[in-house]
């Protein structure tokens, strides 16, 4: 689907019974439409990198928005941009949105969807002339998906302060440009990227809506989903070292065939995440063997494993169940095996209360209620760490995302600045 058809394949079959309130479906669709050209890529996708110019022209045309809805808007040196509305009462606001940057070749919805639903809960209250009961913020936050530099959720990893100065200093573009050359082209600093740790404290709750990526929503028929939790990733390397040998000339008996082993533990891993817990998963995505020859015995096979769950202590479970299994293997097939974890980040679950609130905002407009854990980071991961967080589902078509053809309904979409509203008023309404 080519970008000068977006709008008109949105606003086709949009159930216009979901204008009301103030939320206006044409509105929303116009503003996808308007940022699907921005980092335009021929198949239809969108190639808008983090800190890149198309970024920062997305980040430019959504602030206009921004503005027109009467929010006062600020970037800081990360180029996290917040737009604030004013309530009742002072206080800590309540925040929501997402990001505008993409992987390369991306959809139009992952990110935008977030944004662009925070933004039309205020044009919804501006239109009926509804003054919320506290501050409310916009936020969008910079490279999120990653692709500048192989290491994602900068804006928000950088406004908690969850970025060391370590990493500062060793992460490397695309280009081979450091973070401070590419903040230098940005129009920013390091220095300013420094001061962007926000104090917290302003922030009550920040709650932010995504497309599914998965096909959860789309077997139970509904238009948005309840996320329970955000899984988090312990990533391991595996290494089984036997010893190499003639394919012809070593006989079958007595044979350390690493492969042989890797090729058992790959095959056995699925059984351990559903004896653990519903919502645990393994996956090996990558494999080396060496030395790779067609006529040689493997000496050695290293693999990654990708192991997650929406709590800790049971992927911790599952971390030491994948590590029981790569020993019994390599004892079993006489080659000897080495274990290392490389990334272990802390799952965030959402608060039980927060779900019931969601649940409840969900049935009064005729939704059945479906909780989903998410198996992607998301910016609510790194927030979630420091603040309540809660999250939204939108219907993803075929579970399709990070593609051209990644595809969420108008109507589905409209259900979620709906459910987002009701959500943040009610949460407001609460002292």
């Amino acid at each position: 689907m080519g970008n000068s058809a977006l709008y008109e394949d949105l606003i086709k079959g949009y159930d216009k019974q979901l204008d009301h309130s103030g939320v206006s479906g044409e509105r929303l669709a116009k503003r996808l439409h308007a940022l699907s050209e921005i980092g335009y890529t021929e198949p239809g996708g969108i190639k808008r990198p983090g800190l890149s110019n198309e970024e920062k022209q997305a980040k430019q045309l959504v602030r206009s928005w921004m503005e027109e809805a009467g929010l006062s808007v600020r970037e800081d040196g990360a180029g996290n941009v917040f737009g604030s509305l004013p309530g009742r009462s002072a206080g800590p606001a309540i925040a929501s949105g997402s990001h505008v940057d993409s992987v390369p070749n991306g959809g139009n919805f992952d990110g935008p969807l977030g944004v662009l639903s925070a933004l039309e809960v205020v044009e919804a209250w501006k239109s009926v002339g509804f003054v919320p009961e506290k501050p409310y913020e916009v936020v969008i936050f910079t490279d999120e998906e990653g692709s500048r530099f192989n290491s994602g959720l900068t804006g928000s990893r950088a406004m908690t302060g969850d970025i060391t100065e370590q990493e500062m200093n060793q992460l490397r573009d695309y280009n081979g440009e450091g973070l401070e050359q590419v903040l230098d082209t940005y129009g920013s600093s390091l220095d300013g990227f420094r001061k962007s740790v926000r104090n917290l404290s302003e922030l009550e709750l920040f709650a932010e809506v995504h497309i599914e990526q998965g096909k959860k929503l789309e077997q139970e028929n509904q238009p948005v989903g309840i996320v329970s939790g955000i899984a988090g990733p312990a990533w391991m390397e595996v290494k089984f070292s036997g010893q190499a040998g003639h394919a012809g000339n070593t006989p079958m008996i007595g044979r350390t065939d690493s492969l042989v082993a890797a090729g058992e533990f790959v095959s056995r891993l699925p059984q351990l995440p559903p004896a653990i817990s519903e919502t645990a998963v393994a996956t090996v995505g990558k494999l080396d063997v060496s030395p790779n020859g067609i006529n040689v015995i493997p000496e050695q096979v290293v693999l990654h494993v990708d192991a997650r769950d929406i709590h800790k202590e049971p992927r911790d479970m599952l971390v030491e169940r994948i590590r029981s299994l790569a020993e019994e293997v390599a004892d079993k097939h006489g080659v000897s095996v080495s274990l290392q974890q490389n990334t272990s980040i802390t799952p965030v679950p959402i608060a039980e209360e927060l779900q019931q609130e969601i649940a409840a905002v969900l049935e009064e407009q005729g939704i059945v209620p479906v909780r989903i854990p998410s198996g992607a980071g998301h910016d609510a991961m790194i927030v979630g760490r420091h603040i309540p967080v809660a999250m939204l589902f939108v219907r993803s078509k075929d579970g399709i995302s990070h593609n051209p053809k990644e595809w969420s309904s108008l109507s589905d979409c409209v259900h979620g600045v709906h459910a987002l509203k009701a959500f943040i008023e009610s949460r407001m309404a609460k002292s």
